[in-house]
């Protein structure tokens, strides 16, 4: 059995955007930690090899020819990228990995993800049906969120693969395009388990000691309840409970919007770019930072930082008013933290038992919930236990073995040592 993802994402720091590079990163390791020959497709950094392998883990980087063109990133020189995969990778797999392997009597599983790779799935249908060769493949078309659903071939897709998606709410969410998808949810990959440094979140939580502490990762995007966080901290400061936000962002233009949101509420703002990754150098960034009121980290947070910042903070608000499935907060709670969520797609919270749920914008909902806690602090520690034992239910192992193979009628198999946490990142770093 061979295990194709198709992705514009993927573990290159060029092609690593959001959670969907997360995601296929965390599976295909998974997969291929189970003993699948795995291969990975992704838009990746031109300037690196074209292929590459570790075990039975196999990275191609597509579309390098025109990414020359386009160094920004990913999505830059985004349409041209996506006819680009769309005509020439469904060639190649079926010339030279995939139809090979299928007429020497293998079989295969072919997972795309979103709208980039619609096309590329459908010309890969095509491909296989002219050589004979469609019934030994399982084609799976994957959606994250909504993004450029308007105009799809939603009934030729339908026809071609199994559609499926990340959560119930996106399952409700994409019958307004007809359209009724499977739910296999993503997953967290073992590096999200390691906890964070003892010491390094006793340092921030002495460092801010006696304040209410908030930390919130997410796209500048309006989606994700910026200006209404934005408003919560101005709330707590004029109630005398001292926050402190330390907040990244991203370079999207609603960041505007946002720091003139905190300069009109009378909040002070400072930047901090860590000098170097890790815990330590996340610690001694957000040394000094007075009487501020936000902490605006202006650089890459790695994963070891983010587990300190999500174990030490009071809270993590992870409270978008759509969120597809909603990762951060079950990295926060795999953490140990205390995650804030929404009420969209995020089917793994329980509010009062492992995270606390917002059904509102309105601060005065989180400042209820969230007193609650402060004054029953054996709740507090009851909740993020609770969280911890959640998001192991959604790790990647778990995931694929009990939710993924079940439907493709594959059977699990052994786990093998493919890299240790982190190690794939580490490698293409």
């Amino acid at each position: 059995m061979q295990f194709h993802l198709l992705s514009f994402e993927g573990p290159d720091p060029y092609a690593r955007v959001g959670g969907l590079a997360t995601r296929v990163e965390g599976l295909a390791a998974t997969l291929a930690g189970q003993g699948f020959e795995t291969h990975l497709w992704f838009v990746g950094d031109p300037a690196l090899p074209g292929y590459e392998t570790r075990g039975s883990l196999h990275l191609h980087r597509w579309c390098q020819w025109v990414s020359a063109y386009h160094p920004e990133g990913v999505y830059a020189g985004e349409g041209p990228k996506e006819r680009e995969f769309a005509a020439s990778l469904p060639r190649y797999l079926v010339r030279e990995v995939l139809g090979p392997h299928l007429r020497n009597g293998g079989r295969a599983v072919v997972l795309a993800e979103e709208w980039h790779t619609v096309h590329a799935t459908i010309g890969l249908h095509d491909l296989l049906e002219q050589a004979g060769l469609r019934e030994r493949a399982t084609l799976l078309w994957n959606a994250n969120n909504v993004y450029g659903f308007e105009g799809l071939p939603w009934a030729r897709l339908a026809e071609v693969a199994r559609i499926t998606t990340v959560s119930r709410y996106m399952k409700h969410r994409m019958r307004e395009w007809g359209v009724d998808a499977t739910v296999v949810p993503n997953g967290l990959h073992e590096d999200a388990f390691e906890p964070p440094s003892r010491a390094a979140v006793a340092a921030l939580r002495g460092r801010f000691r006696g304040r209410t502490v908030l930390t919130k990762m997410a796209r500048f995007d309006p989606h994700k309840r910026w200006l209404e966080t934005v408003g919560l901290v101005a709330e707590l400061k004029r109630a005398g409970w001292q926050p402190l936000l330390v907040a990244r962002g991203g370079c999207e233009p609603h960041g505007d919007d946002v720091r003139a949101a905190m300069r009109t509420s009378g909040l002070r703002v400072v930047e901090r770019r860590p000098a170097r990754a890790g815990q330590e150098g996340l610690v001694a960034a957000l040394c000094g930072a007075g009487d501020a009121d936000v902490i605006e980290l202006r650089n890459h947070v790695d994963p070891d930082a983010r587990r300190v910042l999500f174990r030490g903070a009071d809270a993590v608000l992870a409270n978008s008013g759509h969120e597809p499935f909603g990762l951060v907060g079950l990295e926060a709670m795999a953490a140990g933290g205390l995650a804030c969520t929404g009420c969209s797609g995020e089917d793994y919270a329980l509010g009062g038992h492992n995270a606390l749920v917002l059904e509102t914008g309105d601060p005065r909902e989180f400042i209820r919930l969230f007193d609650w806690l402060r004054r029953h602090p054996n709740e507090a520690r009851a909740m993020r236990r609770a969280g911890q034992a959640t998001a192991r239910r959604y790790a990647w192992d778990e995931v694929v073995r009990r939710a993924l193979l079940p439907r493709l009628g594959v059977a699990p198999r052994r786990v093998v040592t493919v890299a240790p946490p982190g190690a794939l990142t580490r490698l293409l770093a």
